[in-house]
C-alpha cells in the first residue's frame, strides 16, 4: 500500500476528522431541527433552545460511541458533564441570537434585504462555526478524558 494510502486511513481514523465530521452531521440535526421550529413558530428563543437541546443529546451519544471511544460504564456522569458544558455554548449561541436577529438585525439584514428569515439563517451559520470550535475545546479537555 502506497504511503498517501496509509496517511488518508490514519486521518480518517482520526478523533480529529471524526470530530468534525459527527460535528457537522450533529450540526445538520440542529439547523434542520431548527429551521423548521422558526419556520413553524416564528419564535428565535424557543428554536435556538430546543433545537440545541436535541442536538446536544445527540452530540454526546456520538462523541462519547464514537469520537472520543468511551468506555459504557461511567456514562451518566459524562452525560451531565457535557449538558453542563454545552450550556455554555447554549448560552453563546443565545446571546448571539438574541443580539444579532433581535436586537440588531441591520447588522446582517442589509445584506439580506432585511428578510428576517435569512438573518437567523446567517446569523445561525456563523454561530455554529465558533459553537463547534468551543465544544471541540471543552469536551476534548473536560469531558472526554481517556476513558476507553
Amino acid at each position: 500500500m502506497g504511503k498517501s494510502y496509509l496517511l488518508m486511513r490514519r486521518f480518517f481514523k482520526s478523533e480529529v476528522f471524526k470530530y468534525l465530521f459527527f460535528g457537522v452531521l450533529t450540526t445538520v440535526v440542529y439547523i434542520v431541527f431548527r429551521e423548521f421550529l422558526f419556520i413553524l413558530m416564528h419564535n428565535v428563543t424557543a428554536s435556538v433552545l430546543v433545537a440545541n437541546v436535541i442536538a446536544i443529546v445527540f452530540a454526546f451519544f456520538v462523541n462519547d460511541y464514537f469520537v472520543f471511544e468511551q468506555r459504557r460504564s461511567g456514562w451518566v456522569g459524562r452525560f451531565v458533564k457535557f449538558f453542563l458544558a454545552r450550556l455554555t455554548t447554549l448560552g453563546l449561541d443565545m446571546l448571539l441570537a438574541f443580539l444579532l436577529i433581535e436586537q440588531f438585525p441591520e447588522i446582517i439584514g442589509q445584506f439580506v434585504q432585511y428578510d428576517f428569515v435569512w438573518i437567523n439563517r446567517i446569523e445561525m451559520y456563523l454561530s455554529q462555526i465558533l459553537i463547534m470550535l468551543s465544544n471541540y475545546l471543552i469536551s476534548k479537555l473536560l469531558v472526554f478524558i481517556n476513558h476507553k
